[in-house]
């Protein structure tokens, strides 16, 4: 696949920010260009493309696949596996915050709720034991929010989320 000037530069700063989120360049870099490809790619079009070695190709379709960012698919009669990315962007973020949810947020408070059943046996100071309560109760109703949300069809989030701006707008800051 030929790469132009500016796509060459969304896959390149999709890299550095994956790189940002914790996520390895080449893995971000293998995600932009299935985002934006026309057409699905199979392990070698990618890896030719992005000049990267077939075995990071390889293991960074799985690290997508794992991620649900990336799906495969086979066309009858070919051996090959061929890969697109979730195209709709609404759908795409949606994936990357349940994922994100999964494995950093609720675990998160989890480990919270054992703090603080541990704290009131143990002999943390009431203060600290206080601030522990308000960073899960916290972090809980963030969690709620967002569960709640995403049990809404597609169309209301959407609405929801064009009046949350508005509203932002009239509300004093500060």
């Amino acid at each position: 696949m030929h790469l132009t000037p500016s796509m060459q530069a969304f896959i390149l700063h999709w890299g550095e920010m994956g790189a940002k989120w914790g996520v390895n360049r080449s893995v971000a870099q293998i995600h932009a260009l299935l985002h934006i490809a026309p057409v699905p790619l199979d392990a070698e079009e990618i890896a030719d493309t992005l000049g990267l070695a077939r075995s990071n190709v390889s293991t960074g379709l799985k690290e997508l696949q794992g991620w649900k960012l990336v799906k495969a698919t086979r066309a009858l009669g070919d051996r090959r596996d061929t890969f697109t990315s979730v195209q709709d962007m609404f759908d795409l973020a949606t994936v990357v915050v349940e994922g994100r949810r999964e494995r950093e947020f609720a675990p998160t408070i989890a480990a919270l709720r054992d703090v603080a059943v541990e704290a009131e046996t143990d002999a943390t100071p009431a203060d600290v034991k206080a601030r522990m309560k308000e960073t899960l109760e916290t972090m809980q109703m963030f969690d709620d929010w967002y569960r709640d949300m995403s049990r809404l069809p597609r169309g209301v989030q959407m609405a929801m989320l064009k009046l949350g701006a508005k509203l932002a707008r009239f509300i004093p800051k500060g």
